[in-house]
């Protein structure tokens, strides 16, 4: 009677399968996570654009004269707002040209310490790196065309922080908003 050992490791060859089939799936699966972080540059950059059309708008239509200066801000605000959102609409599309408008804001933003210091730092490094360069490469626009089944899949520690700060900040502005 022989005995089988329900512990031990299988003995066929089991071949692993997360190995790429193509060379342009291994390119995206090494560079996924870089792509992942420079697209959220993208959806950053639409939410301070509206933010800043939204106060562009509102500084622009108020007339008030004793601030003489509230107008030109609001159309400062409002062109800004517009490169902003246009520039996000090319980097969450990897254009190359966003690359270079991106590199300039993000230069700007360093202007605004302490948060635009921290953020602006680390959209240059996102953008400068080497992934980041390669990313913005003319043929990696064909790799991702080529690997569309090729997904970043968020953690749920993410989205679960991501829905804590949302909601610290409603409560803020509705604290805000009552007094």
């Amino acid at each position: 009677m022989s005995t089988v050992n329900p512990y031990a490791p299988p003995k066929a060859n089991v071949d692993d399968v997360n190995v790429p089939a193509t060379e342009a799936e291994a390119v995206r699966l090494e560079h996924i996570k870089h792509e992942a972080s420079i697209r959220s540059i993208g959806t950053l950059y639409y939410i301070g654009g509206a933010f800043m059309l939204l106060g562009g708008i509102g500084m622009a239509i108020t007339v008030d004269p004793t601030e003489p200066l509230l107008r030109p801000l609001g159309i400062f605000y409002l062109v800004m707002g517009t490169i902003s959102v246009v520039v996000a609409w090319g980097v969450r599309r990897l254009r190359k040209w966003a690359a270079g408008a991106s590199i300039v804001l993000s230069g700007l933003s360093l202007l605004g310490f302490p948060m635009g210091t921290l953020i602006g730092a680390y959209i240059l490094y996102l953008l400068l790196s080497a992934k980041g360069r390669r990313i913005f490469a003319p043929d990696y626009a064909e790799i991702v065309a080529a690997t569309p089944h090729v997904k970043y899949r968020t953690s749920i520690v993410v989205w679960i922080a991501l829905g804590v700060l949302v909601l610290l900040i409603a409560l803020v502005v509705g604290i805000v908003a009552t007094r």
